[in-house]
């Protein structure tokens, strides 16, 4: 695999014809809606073993090595017809190695909305260790809202992967509740309720384990919430079902804040059998434009979890969109989603040049609309998404969750199949 970017004047036949891609093969892996049109700065994912690449003046195996992150060893590997490598001229084509071994295993889960489509889904579950079906709300009584989950569970289970249960303290108009967290986290008769509408869903459904996503929860009831995910472990292990807890991105145990205090680390490390990470809405739809998941403040949230949580247990979490901002900023105004093909179709569209920032190793770009308002987007790209996955293998995580998978994103998909082997637990 080749992550390549494109340059001014470049085409899909130029190179489709360089790296010996077919170039429908190029137009389909990336997703490429006008193939008249790149991006200068858009990323390409190139399928290929190798590359040609010819000698230029003054260059060394050494110096072509380096260009391509290989060895020597592994160049002349590549090209038996070289017999001195110190004499190696200008004009010559080397073939050079571009698939490097894998990096090992992983767990994937894809958290899917009902709405997600049958096609989509379908040509998602190959990838994906867990399905986390979002969501079934708890009440305050203790009761469940349900959702259309038959069909899914059914997909998932025919390709190997293992559906979960979401449960949240999620209101039916939406948004996350402190109070409904607070009336299970403190009666134990709506506790008891709530677990036996649990069981008796994940057993009539057919479900592999829970998920609780809990979010905005009083700081004072972080014990009760320990407590709860205890009492739910030892009701659920016992009938073969898995459970894992969704956490705020925490950068210290006391970080302050409604939707970090309730979280503890250590506790949810040595009670869940996973805990998801929700390392990304830096950049979110009523902030200020920046990174949805920038790296560098990903990697601290990851320092720290794994000081507290066995790294084995933590899947990190990465986005599956973009935002597009209107500038200036201004507070109550909401950015506009995009998926992350979508985001690249609109600076097609307009004329932009996508960048790259080195430290936070996202894409993005700057445009104007049409009443001369200037916008920003940030989204992932192949690259952004090579530098999460190569960061949680870095700190021996577990492996890695999306938020969501309802948008298909290929080059997601590619880049983390070169990389890693997902692991199945059916």
């Amino acid at each position: 695999m080749v992550i390549y970017r494109v340059r001014p004047g470049d085409s899909i036949y130029a190179v489709s014809r360089l790296y010996g891609v077919p170039a429908q093969r190029i137009i389909d892996d990336n997703q490429i809606a006008d193939p008249q049109q790149l991006v200068v700065g858009q990323a390409l994912v190139l399928m290929t073993d190798s590359v040609r690449h010819t000698v230029g003046s003054g260059q060394s195996l050494y110096i072509i090595a380096g260009l391509y992150q290989i060895t020597v060893d592994q160049l002349l590997a590549a090209n038996p017809q070289i017999t001195d490598p110190s004499r190696i001229q200008a004009g010559q084509v080397l073939t050079i190695p571009v698939t490097s071994q894998k990096l090992g295993s992983m767990l994937v889960n894809g958290y899917a909305l009902p709405t997600i489509s049958p096609p989509t889904l379908s040509r998602t579950l190959p990838y994906l260790s867990f399905l986390s079906l979002f969501s079934y709300q708890a009440t305050a009584e203790g009761g469940l809202t349900p959702i259309e989950d038959g069909a899914a569970i059914s997909a998932a289970r025919g390709a190997r992967t293992a559906p979960m249960m979401v449960l949240t303290n999620m209101r039916p108009q939406g948004g996350f509740s402190s109070e409904i967290a607070n009336a299970v986290l403190n009666d134990m008769q709506v506790q008891d309720t709530l677990l036996n509408n649990v069981v008796q869903t994940l057993q009539q459904k057919n479900y592999y384990g829970l998920n609780i996503d809990f979010e905005y929860v009083y700081s004072r009831d972080r014990e009760a919430y320990n407590s709860f995910l205890q009492k739910t472990v030892s009701r659920l292990h016992p009938l073969g079902f898995i459970v894992s807890t969704s956490l705020a991105p925490k950068l210290s145990a006391d970080q302050a804040g409604l939707l970090y205090e309730a979280h503890d680390y250590p506790a949810h490390g040595e009670l869940a059998d996973y805990v998801i990470l929700m390392t990304y809405e830096w950049g979110y739809t009523y902030g200020p434009a920046r990174p949805v998941a920038p790296l560098n403040l990903v990697e601290q949230v990851v320092r720290y979890a794994v000081t507290a949580i066995p790294p084995q247990k933590i899947l990190m979490g990465i986005p599956n969109y973009g935002y597009d901002w209107t500038l200036p900023f201004v507070q109550g105004s909401a950015a506009r989603p995009l998926t992350n093909p979508g985001a690249v179709e609109l600076a097609a569209r307009v004329g932009a040049r996508i960048l790259f920032d080195e430290e936070a190793q996202s894409p993005h770009f700057d445009y104007f609309s049409p009443d001369g308002r200037k916008h920003t987007v940030w989204f992932e790209d192949a690259r952004s998404i090579r530098a999460k996955l190569e960061l949680s293998h870095r700190y021996g995580l577990g492996g890695v969750s999306y938020w969501t998978i309802n948008s298909f994103f290929s080059q997601n998909w590619l880049v983390l199949s070169s990389l890693f082997d997902v692991t199945r637990l059916l």
